[in-house]
């Protein structure tokens, strides 16, 4: 059974930055796709940023609201997922899930925001 811990949320001012970071435990790292997704009230559960593992190419993408600013990136030794937020907005405020798929790809997860394996989240908050 796999499980995903995302840290890292937190207050910050517009501008700013944030490291999120998610530890994954149960899943073959090589051999997943692993990706940011964010939720604020009232708005439907969004796909940011999503990487699929070295086994299936690396390949990376990325939400058009959080490109240029937001890089995913793993530690593979560390079994964990980071996302590097830059140049916050007030409209990146939101509830961070981290999530772990190991049958689907990331063009699929991001699409549905439909994943196997979620974490609890962490709340990101920008002050204009």
């Amino acid at each position: 059974q796999g499980q995903v811990t995302e840290s890292g949320g937190g207050l910050v001012e517009t501008g700013g930055s944030l490291r999120l970071s998610c530890t994954a435990s149960g899943v073959d790292f090589d051999d997943v796709a692993m990706g940011w997704f964010r939720q604020s009230p009232g708005k439907a559960r969004e796909g940011v940023a999503c990487i699929n593992g070295k086994a299936h190419g690396g390949s990376y993408f990325y939400a058009e609201s959080v490109q240029g600013r937001f890089t995913i990136s793993t530690d593979n030794d560390k079994n964990t997922l980071y996302l590097q937020m830059n140049n916050l907005k007030p409209e990146d405020t939101a509830m961070y899930y981290c999530a772990a798929d190991p049958a689907k790809g990331c063009r699929y997860l991001l699409q549905s925001s439909n994943a196997r394996y979620w974490g609890q989240g962490t709340q990101v908050t920008v002050s204009s």
